[in-house]
């Protein structure tokens, strides 16, 4: 058994929840934030058998499409803000990052 870990930007997490539905897989959702650019995004637990995990893996990149947004970057900690000139950055968002991992045990009460 595998536990997959998805980290996918908010904007694709409801499809992507459809599709894991409609394709029978069961997923916890839990709310994140992102440490770069501080947006929302979704994590998704899913646990599911070893011969499952391409399937899972296409439904994430159906779903969760990388795409290039313009961002402010926010003020360094501890710089004072008359030195610190922000300027618009091209940034790509969006993807998925996913970490597969062995489930040694796996128990539901």
């Amino acid at each position: 058994m595998k536990m997959l870990i998805a980290v996918v930007q908010d904007k694709d997490s409801g499809q992507m929840s459809q599709l894991l539905v409609k394709r029978g897989f069961r997923a916890t959702k839990l709310a994140s934030t992102g440490g770069f650019l501080r947006a929302g995004n979704t994590t998704f637990l899913i646990g599911t058998e070893d011969e499952k995990i391409p399937e899972v893996i296409e439904i994430i990149q159906q779903s969760c499409k990388s795409r290039k947004q313009m961002v402010t970057p926010v003020s360094p900690l501890g710089s004072t803000v008359d030195s610190f000139m922000p300027y618009p950055l091209e940034v790509q968002v969006g993807g998925a990052a996913v970490f597969v991992l062995d489930v040694e045990q796996f128990h539901s009460f």
